[in-house]
């Protein structure tokens, strides 16, 4: 199953220990840039506001920065939290983005508000511009499909005409919205296997062909970590971990630390039992068990596609499970499997991947 699967890389721009915000953004253009190398399918970038341990907050911006520096991945936004702006403005925000780089631009959207209550003031929306999400969803899909009747004589440009595909962000509920829409769901994490599974059964059920998607489409987002070692790849996942630990005990979301750090640390009661919960669910370990748990992932889900969310202390340890990750997604050819008048035999043949010949 493995090799007809897509592989995307998804980057939050999480900031560490020693390294400010703006080299944070510097490493997500960077580690594209290896995506890119190493032949993954897409590389995506998120939207967070007043989270000082993220500096993703203006993507369609950081989007464009990563596509500059890159030449065939395709790049987009995972996502745009759409009750945060005006449809109208992300349309043409999209098309300035699909005019400059035609045929690699993704526009994932999200419904997701701001984080705090000041946060959600100083954006100027309130969690009831989250309830109507497929009210802006269908705004913004009719200002670049140019049917939007809501305002007349008003077009969004360079957007309108242009061919810009569209994915829907979802927890839960967002399937019932992309499956209305007639979208492509990407949808997380792998740790709720269960709930996941729930929300992809009502996705493909209640699925409507449109004409950006004839058929249901599942991509799905989780942590992979891969390593010469359970442990190494184990380690990966520490950072992050203490980082979601530690926000939910004070409140503030600091930037990632060092494997070694945290491990040394005396932590609170509840502090270590969300650590250990932050640890758990995740697919890790070396390139024979990543392989073997991303096939039962892929197998139980269905996916299309995997997006590896997967944020760390150690940019050159994550480097190198992307590399292991995609050496997963494309096995070396046995010398039993060449034909000797075609040359070596594609595994992933009749796959997604054999379109393009870069996906990982």
């Amino acid at each position: 199953m493995i090799a007809s699967t897509r592989f995307s890389v998804l980057d939050r721009s999480r900031t560490r220990e020693g390294h400010d915000a703006p080299r944070a953004l510097r490493d997500t253009v960077d580690l594209a840039r290896e995506a890119e190398a190493l032949g993954f399918h897409r590389f995506w970038v998120s939207e967070h506001h007043g989270v000082p341990g993220v500096a993703g907050s203006a993507p369609t911006v950081l989007a464009a920065a990563v596509a500059a520096a890159t030449s065939t991945i395709r790049v987009g936004t995972g996502g745009v939290m759409l009750p945060n702006h005006r449809p109208l403005v992300v349309a043409e925000q999209f098309g300035v983005l699909a005019s400059l780089f035609p045929g690699r631009i993704d526009m994932g959207l999200g419904r997701s508000v701001g984080f705090t209550d000041g946060v959600r003031r100083a954006l100027g929306h309130g969690k009831e511009d989250a309830e109507d999400f497929p009210g802006r969803l269908a705004e913004l899909l009719g200002w670049i499909d140019g049917t939007q009747q809501a305002h007349p004589r008003v077009h969004a440009h360079p957007a309108e005409g242009l061919h810009i595909p569209a994915y829907v962000l979802a927890i839960g509920e967002g399937a019932s919205v992309a499956a209305a829409a007639g979208l492509p769901l990407v949808i997380g994490d792998l740790r709720g296997r269960d709930k996941v599974l729930r929300a992809i059964e009502v996705y493909r059920r209640d699925f409507r062909p449109s004409a950006r998607a004839e058929r249901p489409e599942v991509i799905v987002a989780g942590t992979v970590a891969v390593a010469d070692t359970e442990e190494a790849a184990r380690r990966l996942l520490v950072p992050e971990a203490w980082a979601m630990a530690y926000s939910r005990t004070h409140g503030d979301f600091p930037p990632l630390a060092p494997a070694e750090r945290v491990e040394a640390l005396t932590m609170t009661p509840k502090e270590r039992s969300l650590y250990e919960q932050g640890l758990e669910g995740h697919v890790y370990g070396t390139e024979d068990q990543v392989a073997a748990r991303l096939e039962q992932a892929i197998g139980e889900t269905g996916a299309d596609e995997v997006l590896v969310t997967t944020s760390t202390y150690d940019r050159e340890a994550l480097v190198d499970s992307l590399r292991r990750l995609a050496r997963i997604a494309r096995p070396p050819v046995r010398a039993d499997e060449r034909d000797p008048g075609l040359g070596p035999v594609s595994h992933a043949a009749g796959s997604p991947r054999a379109a393009t010949g870069t996906d990982a």
